[in-house]
């Protein structure tokens, strides 16, 4: 016991370290930064896109065409709930490391709410009575503490990604809803239904995508960019960066 605990809080303070550390790295910037590439890696992106693609029309969107015609709405949307109520956890957690304390009650109040009223968040009753999710990750930290979002990368199976997403894999992986489980098999058997259901979920956009978009490397990458590279959605999620020190003999700014 003593052990796991060491090792959780040799966890939380590894964590703390490299936040701080992202927090005064300069050398990841987001992609509208004067002279960085948006796409420095595009050539390999592009290898990994296409394989992720074929993967997915041959493997992923079959199975999750099949599960969407088996199961019914309900229970798919009860399987989301499920996954989400996690989601809202880790959101929390991730809130308060971002200093923002009201959304966090306010989170942990969701979490609260649909993990007991809710049959272990089978049930949404938090958005009915007015408490809306805020997604948060590690990645959304790094970048509340000035961490830029650097170069767009495309990773096998795990698909978009950049440097600083990238980085926060390891913390996110940490908090999915497979960890609930030790058995290995249980492990992946609820990582796959996951991921069958979030791809069933994306269905009907993904058809209408194909339509639409003429390059769909480019208009992924600009998508999760565009999603990832701004934190817009109140006035509270400025980014924090700490002020540097006045230059000796240099007058202050007034208030």
């Amino acid at each position: 016991m003593r052990t796991g605990k060491a090792l959780g809080i040799g966890r939380w303070l590894l964590l703390l370290s490299l936040l701080a550390l992202l927090g005064g790295c300069a050398s990841l910037r987001g992609p509208g930064s004067q002279g960085q590439r948006l796409d420095p890696w595009e050539a390999w992106n592009r290898k990994v896109f296409a394989f992720n693609d074929s993967l997915d029309e041959h493997v992923l969107r079959p199975v999750a065409t099949v599960y969407s015609d088996m199961v019914p709405a309900p229970i798919r949307q009860s399987v989301d709930n499920f996954f989400n109520n996690i989601g809202d956890a880790w959101s929390t957690v991730n809130l308060m490391l971002q200093g923002r304390p009201k959304a966090a009650v306010e989170q942990g109040l969701r979490f609260f709410f649909n993990s007991t009223l809710g049959f272990a968040g089978l049930i949404d009753i938090s958005t009915e009575i007015g408490l809306e999710r805020k997604s948060e990750d590690m990645g959304k930290t790094f970048g509340r503490w000035g961490t830029g979002t650097g170069a767009y990368i495309v990773w096998p199976f795990f698909g978009p990604s950049s440097v600083r997403d990238t980085l926060a894999m390891p913390f996110d992986w940490s908090a999915a809803p497979a960890v609930l489980f030790r058995d290995g098999s249980s492990k992946v058997g609820i990582y796959s239904l996951q991921t069958v259901n979030a791809r069933a979920n994306f269905l009907r956009a993904s058809s209408m995508l194909e339509g639409i978009a003429l390059d769909k490397y480019t208009f992924y990458r600009d998508a999760y960019l565009q999603r990832r590279g701004s934190f817009g959605d109140d006035e509270e999620f400025e980014v924090l960066v700490p002020e540097a020190p006045a230059e000796k003999g240099t007058p202050q700014a007034g208030p």
